[in-house]
């Protein structure tokens, strides 16, 4: 996989379930040996770091990223770590640890068009969890316990006052990751990923049905499966 760009964390020690437990968004208790799942950790104002694809074996957990967000995460999770048992070692990310049956190419084109926003070094602690759609699509626990950020999501999602999601669009040039989104008159988003004509973006709802353009670009919305 030495053309994918994603490495893998190993997080073991006795202490690697708790450890995870209190930093992860998702209930680590659905993990098991035979799954994989995907997560975030955010940072303590709610804005996501990354968003780790999860695997176990054993005792150890597999957290796998983008390559260029590695350092960047291993050097907070030591942070975090205080007396805790555990231990972070990273090494390049197998197909097996991102559920990849095709390319890599085909895959990130794929997760791109159901609606699974890929965080990278760029729009790392930019966007919250509800900006994501990490709560329609089940990657967000409200009762598990405390994590980084974890009242500000909870704020958000019981006040249902998450005016901006990820929305999927097609563009008529290729765009890239950055933009930013005009209704014509201001800036009202920005493209999280891009692929060829396709990409997520960062709008206000009822943004969604007006007239969006980047640079004189047009956009046309398309809808997820899980947003409508």
């Amino acid at each position: 996989m030495s053309d994918t760009p994603y490495s893998t964390i190993i997080v073991s020690g006795p202490d690697s379930f708790d450890f995870l437990q209190a930093q992860l968004t998702i209930d680590l208790q659905s993990l098991t040996s035979k799954t994989l799942i995907r997560s975030a950790w955010c940072n303590p104002k709610g804005r996501v770091i990354c968003m780790p694809y999860l695997t176990q074996d054993a005792d150890s957990y597999f957290l796998t990223i983008p390559t260029e967000l590695v350092d960047l995460v291993m050097q907070r999770l030591t942070l975090f770590r205080f007396r805790a048992k555990v231990e972070f070692e990273a090494r390049t990310a197998t197909q097996k640890e991102l559920g990849i049956e095709t390319t890599v190419d085909d895959w990130l084109l794929e997760n791109l068009r159901a609606g699974l926003p890929e965080i990278w070094l760029p729009q790392s602690e930019k966007f919250t969890p509800h900006m994501l759609n990490l709560d329609m699509l089940d990657i967000v626990s409200l009762d598990k316990g405390c994590y980084p950020g974890q009242e500000i999501v909870a704020r958000t999602h019981f006040r249902g006052s998450s005016k901006r999601r990820c929305l999927r669009f097609e563009s008529t040039e290729p765009l890239s990751p950055g933009d930013k989104i005009s209704d014509g008159q201001r800036d009202v988003g920005e493209i999280v990923n891009a692929i060829g004509n396709d990409l997520l973006a960062i709008v206000p709802i009822d943004k969604k049905d007006v007239p969006l353009e980047v640079n004189g670009v047009v956009l046309r919305y398309i809808a997820l499966p899980y947003v409508g």
